[in-house]
């Protein structure tokens, strides 16, 4: 066989074992956090397809998971990337209606295709259920806040806006001393949402102001209450 050919093997077998290793890494560089139960939108599709996203069967399997790795895969690669910096505590006047769940088009549009209407996949909760985030970096929080859809919004036909939100719970200062270290690596934090005579879907809605910086996380989360 010709060297070069013999080169090009080479190369193209080194190119394959490092893609199939960045596509089973746990933590992305540059770690974060995001919200791992109900799963954040860009979270889900990367736990469901991370390892298989290339696969045409998602298009019909997850419809919306798949717009979203056609749109930009890095949204799901920095699954704990999805903050914007600079708010103030200005979350409504910074954030557009209709883009709550990109942080209003946050790191030039990465995570537009997390705005986009439709039949997410959805976890079935019933009316008390946690609300689990995962600060990877130990960043703590300023505060964290839960909301949820109010009766008679349903997110798989329309856009969200903040007035189809409701505040259900919310923690202040809890430096991540106060938090649960998780063997995965990074924290946890539990915060339990109590709710009644809700049924069908919705979406919860977290801000998580990070302590170390006016660093702030948007999550959006699918849910069917069953």
């Amino acid at each position: 066989m010709p060297r070069r050919a013999r080169i090009g093997i080479t190369l193209a077998t080194v190119a394959g074992v490092l893609g199939a290793a960045l596509t089973t890494l746990n933590v992305p560089a540059g770690a974060h956090g995001t919200v791992t139960g109900p799963t954040s939108r860009n979270y889900g599709c990367w736990q469901r397809w991370g390892s298989d996203f290339q696969n045409p069967a998602m298009a019909t399997q997850d419809p919306m998971c798949w717009q979203a790795w056609q749109a930009d895969p890095n949204a799901m690669w920095n699954w704990n990337g999805l903050y914007r910096e600079g708010v103030a505590g200005n979350h409504q006047g910074v954030i557009a209606d209709g883009q709550l769940c990109s942080a209003g088009r946050s790191q030039s549009g990465r995570y537009a295709a997390m705005d986009a209407v439709g039949n997410w996949k959805a976890t079935t909760v019933g009316t008390s259920f946690p609300v689990r985030l995962w600060d990877q970096a130990g960043h703590g929080a300023d505060y964290i806040r839960v909301y949820v859809t109010k009766a008679g919004f349903n997110p798989v036909t329309t856009a969200l806006k903040w007035s189809d939100l409701q505040l259900v719970t919310e923690i202040g200062n809890t430096p991540v001393a106060q938090w649960t270290p998780v063997a995965a690596g990074g924290w946890e934090k539990t915060l339990q949402v109590n709710l009644s005579g809700r049924t069908g879907r919705a979406l919860v809605y977290t801000i998580w102001k990070a302590s170390h910086a006016d660093q702030n996380y948007y999550f959006c989360s699918d849910i069917t209450f069953g």
